[in-house]
């Protein structure tokens, strides 16, 4: 079988459409040697702000993603399609109810082999996602457990995203995501604005995804998050 292409993604950098983001800045972004761009929101995500990205995006040889959170944000020509699921929201809506009014209406055209679906814990209950879903964050380690069994061994979802938006999480709980989970890709997503916090994610989570640092005149501090990561060595 064919590896997918996000299982050897290290470093990501995330790119909202909806914010701003100059040429040389993009420039810089592509050229740091990140494994991937992953396009994306949780609000104003929407077809022709992620059509304007992607177009400049293109000049580059970067592989770039897009994460499906909309039907007006399904936009074509990128290397791979992520499907989110939110696992910890009482909301069906997030977990299956919006995949299957887009899967009605667009099945037949979707392509498969380049999709994926990702199973989502939001655990910042700050986060515009957790305040979106409805997501229940305070999760206890039974509960945060059970829902990596549901993702990992019950859904068999490919990935598993530990998403902690807007604050630095609890790198004793990814420690504990990982080593729980048998086939899911660990991403862990939140807070990375310095080198020393990318190396701690990078230790447990298999792929590090650096956003927001992005965006809040940290881009040299986000920059450095790319060396940090590759020199890591994934713990066992």
């Amino acid at each position: 079988m064919q590896e997918a292409i996000y299982e050897t993604w290290r470093h990501v950098f995330k790119l909202d459409p909806e914010r701003e983001l100059s040429d040389e800045a993009l420039d810089a972004i592509c050229l740091s040697g990140t494994d991937a761009l992953l396009v994306g929101g949780s609000t104003g995500v929407t077809y022709d702000n992620t059509v304007d990205l992607l177009s400049r995006i293109r000049r580059y040889e970067v592989p770039c993603a897009l994460e499906v959170s909309s039907e007006e944000a399904a936009v074509p020509g990128f290397d791979h399609y992520f499907i989110p699921m939110v696992l910890n929201t009482e909301r069906a809506e997030w977990i299956i109810g919006r995949q299957i009014e887009a899967l009605r209406k667009w099945g037949t055209f979707i392509p498969w082999e380049e999709t994926t679906a990702e199973g989502y814990i939001i655990l910042n209950p700050r986060a515009q996602a957790a305040q979106a879903t409805q997501a229940s964050c305070e999760l206890d380690d039974d509960q945060f457990a059970a829902h990596l069994y549901m993702a990992d061994r019950l859904m068999r979802l490919p990935i598993v995203y530990m998403e902690y938006s807007g604050m630095f999480g609890d790198m004793e709980r990814v420690r504990r995501a990982r080593h729980l989970l048998t086939g899911a890709r660990l991403f862990y997503g939140g807070g990375i604005d310095t080198a020393e916090k990318a190396q701690l994610a990078a230790q447990y989570a298999h792929t590090v995804v650096v956003g927001n640092a992005l965006y809040d005149e940290r881009l040299s501090a986000a920059l450095s998050t790319v060396q940090a990561v590759r020199n890591t060595v994934l713990i066992k």
